[in-house]
């Protein structure tokens, strides 16, 4: 399954700028991937693991703006529709699954 953050943040003042900074690079340094600005996303192996990263994202809020955690099948991200420049793109692929030996 994929976890998809969604988020809109204020930035008009300095302590807002370094809020949304710091929320982000919390987001980048769970694993998630930037798919457009303010929307990043995380597959996660089952639903334990989305509910690890759901509350990370949760100890990470900023104390002002809106964020969204949403929780997509690997079958309803694989149809995603994405055009860039009006060309259609594949969307990305889940990662391989890790094996420890």
């Amino acid at each position: 399954m994929w976890l998809v953050v969604m988020f809109d943040l204020p930035v008009t003042t300095k302590k807002a700028r370094q809020d949304y900074t710091q929320f982000r690079r919390s987001l980048l340094a769970d694993g998630f991937t930037m798919l457009q600005y303010s929307v990043y996303a995380r597959y996660c192996e089952s639903e334990d693991d989305a509910a690890k990263h759901r509350r990370r994202v949760r100890g990470s809020l900023p104390p002002a703006g809106q964020v969204r955690i949403v929780s997509i099948t690997d079958r309803q991200f694989g149809k995603m529709e994405i055009y860039s420049a009006f060309l259609h793109q594949a969307p990305e692929n889940a990662p391989e699954q890790m094996q420890f030996l």
